[in-house]
């Protein structure tokens, strides 16, 4: 079932309408660059580009374990990741909240290892919990939407609230 969508008129131009969570989901499957913001554990946040796929309702995305999202993560699952692009007159800007949970179980990874080779030419194999590939082992995250929000640009601007 989708999300409801609010339009939030005080971000919005007369006349705009919210954005339908197909066409945000949409954007999701087809970005090719995304940007994880997590939080460090003095409470400073951090911001890293990254790709990801979108399946079974969750962005999922991959990093090396000794990496600080994974550690910021491993004490702090609360997350954002955006999407858009950076043009003023056009296009749909969009940022997911939610937890991550690592994901571990080889059936879905092998899905996201098989989303990732059709989305971005990368090729992973799966064994002991993660995906491994040119560098190493990486541990695989999956983020529900638990609140989303969409900037809209264009003729009208529009800013779009989804709740889950």
């Amino acid at each position: 079932m989708d999300p409801v969508a609010e339009l939030q008129a005080q971000f919005s131009s007369p006349g705009a309408t919210p954005t339908p969570w197909a066409e945000a989901r949409e954007h999701l499957e087809q970005a090719e660059i995304y940007w994880l913001a997590t939080v460090r554990p003095d409470g400073r946040p951090h911001v890293t580009p990254l790709i990801a796929v979108w399946l079974d309702g969750a962005l999922y995305f991959s990093t090396g374990e000794s990496e600080r999202k994974a550690k910021n993560l491993g004490r702090n699952a609360h997350c954002a990741i955006t999407t858009g692009c950076n043009a003023l007159h056009e296009g749909l800007d969009l940022v997911v909240e939610g937890e991550a949970a690592q994901v571990s179980d080889e059936a879905t990874l092998q899905r996201v290892a098989d989303r990732y080779a059709s989305k971005y030419d990368w090729h992973f194999t799966v064994r002991d919990g993660a995906l491994y590939g040119e560098g190493g082992r990486a541990l695989v995250y999956a983020l529900p939407p638990t609140k989303a929000f969409g900037y809209g640009r264009g003729e009208l601007f529009s800013a779009t609230r989804w709740r889950f």
